[in-house]
Formats: structure tokens, sequence, C-alpha cells
């Protein structure tokens, strides 16, 4: 059989097992597996543990389960709605501010963490019922959280950035560095239509009052004394501080992205000891149980993941798929478009995490070799992934939210997020335009990269 056949067969094969509803690490690994035994040598299948093992023996791939237990430490203890008191409580006198408030809260809360699911999960169990309670609809709520919550695969420490950085063989610390600009245009963004679409509700409100003379919470202020504002500092402080050491820690060259994790995770277990009192066995029982849960989800997929890129490179099938891309002599800049509306079509049924290790293979060459910087491409790539976190059907930030606040219709919830959707594809054109919010921070840092 050619080469595209056995491509097209892969492909195929790879999506009926996907919708058979099978795990999709056991899918990938499965499907590579009869591909192994159909088309590669038998002494091949002896391989495949070692195989494994040596793709996913990589020291910065340790760092994914140290970073899952600091997140973990964080969201299973109050320091995530403290941290969201703490900053609605200063932004209160905003037009809006309840929503900005969450939105910094999920960025504050994803750089702790580097997890979508953990930052939607620790911050809308207290953001989006402090939100009902004072008049906000349903939907936009619920789109505010989840789309805050897709902050958690862009800013650093990133979980899918390792895997991007492992998969692209660059460096950690820069593309982490290359997500801090567009993660705050993205808060930015984010802040802004919160405030719009506030006025919009508060307009409509204020026009029902003066109608029926019923008052909406919307119309309700909250109010907090200086005193009050600063009483609530004491315990976010040391975990604002803890987010600073650690990136202090990372990019000043102190540390590697492992032993910053290690860190991190020690620290942050210390931190929830000593200011919430969660050190006994049943008290830390909940973060251990969640952090191996989802550390062996991760690695077994990545493992798996790994293996399928391997099985592909060996048929030839991603060498030629590469190949038949820029045999297409596609504009540059049609190339970038083709790729990504792939990357759109993939967000429809595949987490970022597989997204990456099965695509990998594929765009990077044809990307190289047009000249693009791989490290701003890693940072558009994970925006468009953010999409694919907080729209239909797979959304998985909107599952999330379903879980937080199961009164809010599933309806409201998409067309809360809808409104987001665009704002990230407005930020994928601006950074295409002025790649720089991306480069200039890590060039800033760590000195331009001669392997662009």
């Amino acid at each position: 059989m050619s080469v595209f056949g056995i491509g097209l067969s892969y492909g195929i094969a790879t999506l009926v097992v996907m919708f058979s509803g099978m795990p999709i690490a056991f899918a990938l690994g499965a499907v590579a597996l009869v591909f192994m035994g159909i088309y590669m040598p038998a002494a091949s299948l002896d391989t495949v543990t070692q195989n494994v093992y040596e793709e996913m023996a990589s020291i910065t791939l340790l760092s994914i389960p140290l970073f899952i237990l600091k997140g973990a430490a964080i969201g299973k203890s109050r320091a995530g709605q403290d941290l969201y008191l703490a900053l609605h409580a200063w932004l209160h006198r905003v037009p809006g501010g309840l929503g900005v408030a969450n939105v910094f809260a999920c960025a504050l809360f994803a750089a702790m963490a580097g997890s979508s699911p953990a930052t939607c999960s620790a911050i809308g169990s207290a953001g989006i019922p402090e939100m009902r309670k004072r008049g906000y609809s349903g939907g936009f709520a619920a789109g505010i959280i989840a789309a805050g919550g897709t902050l958690g695969i862009l800013l650093p420490p990133s979980i899918t950035m390792i895997l991007f950085a492992v998969a692209a063989e660059k460096s950690l610390g820069r593309l982490f560095l290359a997500g801090i600009g567009p993660g705050l245009l993205l808060v930015t963004l984010f802040g802004v239509y919160a405030v719009i679409r506030f006025r919009q509700e508060y307009a409509a409100a204020q026009a029902a009052y003066e109608k029926s003379g019923t008052a909406a919470a919307i119309l309700a202020r909250d109010e907090y004394t200086l005193a009050e504002r600063f009483s609530m500092l004491p315990r976010v402080i040391p975990f604002v501080l803890l987010l600073t050491g650690v990136m202090i820690a990372l990019y000043g060259g102190y540390a590697t992205p492992s032993e910053t994790a290690g860190l991190g995770g020690l620290l942050a277990l210390g931190l929830i000891a000593l200011i919430y009192g969660v050190w006994r066995p049943s008290d830390l029982g909940p973060i251990m149980k969640s952090t191996i849960r989802e550390s062996t989800m991760l690695m077994m997929i990545i493992g798996m993941s790994l293996l399928y890129s391997y099985v592909m490179s060996y048929l030839h099938i991603s060498q030629s798929a590469a190949e038949s891309i820029v045999a297409m002599h596609l504009p540059r800049w049609g190339l970038l478009f083709a790729i990504l509306a792939m990357v759109v079509v993939l967000g429809f049924f595949l987490p970022p995490v597989s997204i990456i290790l099965m695509t990998a293979p594929i765009i990077l060459p044809p990307l190289r070799a047009a000249n693009f910087d791989i490290i701003w491409f890693g940072v558009v790539m994970t925006i468009v992934m953010e999409m694919g976190l907080i729209h239909p059907p797979v959304g998985l930030n909107i599952f999330v939210i379903r879980n937080v606040a199961p009164d809010i219709p599933l309806s409201e919830v998409i067309w809360g997020t809808l409104p987001f959707v665009l704002l990230m594809m407005a930020a994928v054109l601006l950074l295409c335009f002025v790649p720089g919010i991306s480069t200039w921070l890590p060039d800033l840092v760590m000195g331009p990269d001669g392997s662009r």
C-alpha cells in the first residue's frame, strides 16, 4: 500500500477508535500497536516499552506532575477563593469590577496552577455564585470564568506549553516568557469586554427598575472599608510571592523547570499548611489523589501520543504529509492559516495535549521551512487551542462550568463564551500583525533567538 493509503487508513482508524468512546490514551496506543503489527517488523513490537520510555525520559516532562501538585494544593484549599475575594474588594468600585476581578483572579490562579480546568473550578466555585447574587446573567458569569480559565494553558507554568517545548525541541523558559505578553493582552480584552457588557446589563436593570419599580440585584453596590481591603491581603500575598519567586528562579537561571516545579509544589504545600492548617493526612488526601489522577492521565496520553507519533514517523506518514503541504506552494500566511484551521477543527474533538503531540511532527517542518518563529507560533497555536476549550462539542471548560453551576442552562453557557472566542480570534490577528507582543520579552530577558 502507498504511503498515502497507509496515512489515510491510519487517520480513519484513529477517528473510529476515538469515536467509539475509548479513552484517548488507549485509543492512540491501540491504533499505533495495530499498525506496528501490520506494517513494521515483528521485532519492533518488542521495543514498544523501550520506545515509550525513551520518549518520556525527558527531565522537562518531570515538571508536569510537580506543577499539577502546586495547582492542586492551591485549588483544593481556600487560596483560590481568598484570591478572588481580595481582588473583588479592591476592584469593586470599577464598573463591572466583579467581572474584572474574576478575570484577574483566573489569570493569577492560572499562573500558579498551569491548568485550565483547575482554574475554572477553583475560581468559578466562588465567582459564579457571587456574580449571580449581584445580578449578572448566567451566560455572562459563566463566559467570564470559562474564558478566564483558558489562560491556564497560556500563562506560565502552562502544561500545554511544556509539551510544545518538548515536541518542538525549544527552550521552555523562552516559550513561557513568550506567553506573558499575549496573556496580558487577553486579560485586558476580557476585562474591557466585562466592563462593556456590565454597563449594558446595568442599563437594562436601571430601565427595568424605572419601569416597574423593582430593583435588580445588579443595582446593588458592595462597599468595603480600607481596613477590610487590607485585612484580605495577608492570606493572598504569600501565594503571589510564591508565584513571583518561582518565576525569578526559572527565568533568572537559578533553577531548571523541574527544580522550579518541585520547589513551587513544596512551598505551596507549606503555605496551605501554615495559613489554612491543611497538613493532616485527611486534608492532604484529596490533594494527592487529584495530583496522581491528573498526572497519570496526562502521562498516559503523552506516552501513547509519542508512540503514535513514532509509528507515523517510521511509516513516513508525517514526513509525507509535511512534504504534501510544502508541495502545495501555499503563500507563507496561507500555510499558517491552513495549519491553524486544522488546529481549530481538531479542537472540536481533542484536548490541547493530544493536538500538540499528534500534529507537531507534521506541522513544524513546513513552518520552519517558511521561516516562521516556532516560539511565536507556539503561542499563537496555544491561543487557538484555548478556543477549543470554550466551544462545542468538546469545550472542556464548558463542562467544568456545568459542574460548578448546574443551574445555568448549557445553551446560556455556550452563548456566554462566544464573545470571548471572538476576542481570542482578534488577539491571534493582532499577534500576526504585531509578533513583538510575544517575542519582545523573551528577547529582552534571554537575548535574540538565533535558531529562528
